[in-house]
């Protein structure tokens, strides 16, 4: 028999708030958080808005010294993680250290360090290039600092699909908890990639909005999109074995259920136009959680507002679902939150389990003019009261990484 997996714990730093509470409240409002980008000068960048944090101080969750030592993603990752600790109520000191690990998804890692050293070695030569500089950089530091903050000993890894990985990081973990070599799992996603060169890379493939107004450029399935907006931070989930979670008395939030990957193995940016990949990934997701797809009430969609991406997932929706399609609710939160990269599936998963736990679907904000090949229901503009016991998050990344997660209320 499958060992059941729950979440007890979650965190967010985002624009939209540094608290699961703050955060969640905002998107179940439609608030929009995307602004002008005031990072770095983008008068020689077509794209103007992201949806970039203001006001973090990273001091307020890690020690001045340590925080001098890692680049921002990290930062957003142990903030996030801190809080989805103190929700969690867990106390490590009491758990086995070796049967707690850490799978946490960067889709660029330190970029922003990269960018800053590569100046101090063109200015200044190599001999004041940061010690810190490759520990700050590379993708797999948010697991490794979560693990030695606390003394998490059992498997951790850090997972790069794109803009999947924060998918693949939660399912991966569920799977680990599922078969036995863990009882708790810290999982999730960080990303700050709002910097001049990630900024400069992806108006190069043409992969993000020019539309310069931050109240509408990001517009899934509508007429108008053009792009995806940029966003950054961080979202931590507490996975834990049911009956662990039970013996502690911990407050368990959701449920995990199913998982499935694929890979279109078809192009390095483009998806299959027939989106098998995209439908199969789902198809393992709803077997492996040993339900069909009419128990779905809820899909938090990739929904990434570019051309491609919005008709080709309704398709793949319609391909999986037949009928029910019509029935269910589709939402895409990045018309608030904009996309995250890798850990865009993260804050997304935590979206889903709180649509669940408090009977609301959150809107997609901007949908003024569906596109006649969008014919769903994506929930338009104001979130909407509604009883749904299983929801699914679905992403899809460059290379052809497709993951979909299955998420369930609990009762118990």
């Amino acid at each position: 028999m499958k060992r059941r997996v729950v979440i007890t714990g979650m965190g967010v730093i985002h624009s939209l708030g540094f608290s699961l509470d703050t955060f969640w409240d905002s998107i179940r409002n439609g608030r929009n958080g995307i602004s002008l980008i005031t990072k770095f000068d983008t008068s020689d960048i077509d794209a103007k808005v992201a949806a970039e944090i203001k006001g973090f101080e990273p001091t307020d969750f890690i020690d001045k010294k340590e925080a001098r030592r890692m680049d921002t993603y990290t930062q957003y990752a142990l903030a996030a993680a801190k809080m989805a600790f103190e929700m969690s109520g867990l106390d490590m000191e009491k758990e086995d250290s070796f049967r707690a690990g850490a799978i946490v998804a960067s889709g660029i890692g330190g970029i922003a360090t990269l960018e800053e050293q590569h100046q101090v070695l063109l200015t200044k030569g190599a001999g004041r290039i940061s010690p810190f500089f490759i520990t700050s950089m590379i993708a797999n530091m948010a697991a490794a600092r979560i693990a030695i903050e606390y003394n998490l000993k059992g498997l951790n890894e850090c997972v790069v699909t794109a803009c999947a990985s924060g998918n693949n990081a939660i399912g991966d973990a569920f799977k680990v908890i599922q078969r036995g070599d863990a009882d708790i799992m810290v999982t999730g996603g960080a990303e700050a990639s709002i910097t001049p060169l990630s900024f400069a890379g992806f108006c190069a493939n043409k992969a993000l909005s020019t539309n310069p107004d931050p109240a509408s450029a990001c517009r899934p399935f509508d007429r108008d999109r053009d792009g995806f907006i940029m966003g950054e931070g961080a979202g931590i989930l507490i996975l834990e074995e049911y009956e662990h979670a039970l013996r502690r008395g911990a407050e368990i939030l959701g449920e995990i259920v199913g998982y499935g990957c694929t890979c279109d193995a078809y192009h390095i940016t483009a998806p299959d136009p027939e989106g098998e990949g995209g439908i199969r990934s789902m198809q393992f997701a709803l077997a492996d959680a040993g339900i069909s797809p009419e128990d779905v009430d809820y899909i938090n969609a990739h929904g990434t507002s570019t051309p491609i991406n919005d008709p080709l997932e309704t398709k793949v929706i319609k391909g999986v679902f037949g009928e029910h399609a019509y029935k269910l609710a589709v939402s895409s939160t990045k018309s608030m939150t904009g996309h995250l990269l890798g850990a865009a599936g993260a804050i997304e998963a935590i979206v889903t389990v709180m649509a669940l736990k408090d009977g609301i679907i959150p809107p997609t904000i901007n949908l003024a003019d569906p596109d006649p090949e969008c014919d769903l229901d994506y929930v338009p503009n104001k979130a909407r009261k509604a009883d749904i016991r299983y929801a699914l998050s679905n992403a899809l990344g460059f290379g052809g990484h497709n993951a979909a997660l299955v998420f369930k209320k609990f009762t118990g």
